[in-house]
């Protein structure tokens, strides 16, 4: 019998590189063996963009479109927006009325975003609480397998021991649901940090090939190759980075050795990256064309996908209100 596996993805700006690769191509592996529930957190999105929610259904549509570009099937999963399933809303109630507080004020990512994140007021009820929403996400579902990095199982054993407090206090309702660790790789941005929305230096899988191609020149190389006959070290440069996801092996070594030589310029590697790039990204940009066509065809997705989220979902509950006696 496969797994139930289940995970999200906050709709707070435009999908890009890191979202594929570090997400959404373990999604499509995922769907092919198992049952999957990957849904749009759009309330979650609420935590940290509480103050302008003006683009709030921008994205959550761009996010939809994006996985199906991406090869998310609604044949194969279960593809959902979380506001559209107010049984979340109702079990984070119930959740958040067992839930100690200090196993919130210990959460590591409610002090860093805080330090992370000065230009907005995070001291809120909702951004303390989100974990508490944030497994009222997962357990309403049961899943097998949760999808996570290394950074994110501290959230799944919270989610856990929230599970087992009400398993504890009442009758037990909810299995424990498993990491499934994916690694996923740092994919840096054209300005060498990390490719965050934050930092504004994504590629995003929205942009089209001449603004993908323009991004890539501009990207960051080797700081010390100053001239073109300088020689480089690839290793230090992010457009290297990007070789070793999209060239073919025998690239990958011809631009090491280039590079190290000076045979090969900074715009001309950049140029075949790009070319890499381009191919590797025709297929989901003919595919989202083919949705951007039909806008009603995300909205059918969704609508069926919250039926199907919500038989689970009313199950789960109906047990829940059990298990307390209300």
């Amino acid at each position: 019998m496969a797994s139930r596996v289940l995970s999200g993805m906050q709709p707070s700006g435009l999908m890009h590189l890191g979202n594929l690769l570090g997400a959404l191509e373990n999604w499509k592996t995922l769907q092919a063996q198992h049952e999957c529930f990957f849904f749009a957190a759009d309330w979650h999105a609420l935590s940290t963009n509480y103050a302008d929610t003006s683009r709030l259904k921008e994205f959550t549509q761009e996010l939809l479109i994006d996985w199906l570009a991406a090869g998310i099937d609604p044949n194969r999963a279960t593809i959902f927006i979380q506001s559209q399933v107010p049984e979340h809303a109702i079990l984070h109630l119930l959740l958040s009325m067992i839930i100690p507080i200090p196993w919130l004020e210990r959460n590591p990512t409610y002090k860093e975003k805080q330090e992370e994140i000065k230009e907005k007021d995070l001291s809120t009820y909702g951004f303390l609480g989100y974990p508490v929403l944030q497994s009222a996400d997962i357990l309403l579902y049961k899943p097998d397998l949760v999808p996570v990095g290394k950074d994110q199982l501290p959230h799944l054993e919270l989610t856990r021991e929230v599970g087992r407090r009400f398993n504890s206090l009442y009758t037990p309702v909810f299995p424990e649901p498993k990491e499934y660790l994916t690694q996923f790789p740092k994919v840096l941005g054209i300005d060498g940090r990390k490719m965050s929305k934050s930092y504004h230096n994504t590629i995003n899988l929205s942009d089209t090939e001449p603004t993908v191609r323009q991004k890539l020149k501009t990207m960051v190389t080797d700081p010390a190759r100053v001239r073109r006959t300088d020689a480089g070290n690839p290793e230090l440069c992010p457009v290297y980075d990007f070789h070793k996801i999209f060239s073919t092996d025998l690239t990958i070594k011809q631009v090491d050795t280039d590079c190290r030589t000076a045979a090969i310029g900074c715009i001309d590697c950049k140029r075949q990256v790009a070319d890499a790039m381009v191919e590797r990204f025709a297929p989901m940009w003919e595919t989202r064309a083919t949705v951007m066509a039909r806008p009603k065809q995300a909205q059918d997705v969704v609508e069926e996908g919250r039926k199907r989220a919500s038989v689970v979902a009313k199950e789960t509950m109906g047990e829940v209100k059990e298990a307390m006696k209300i």
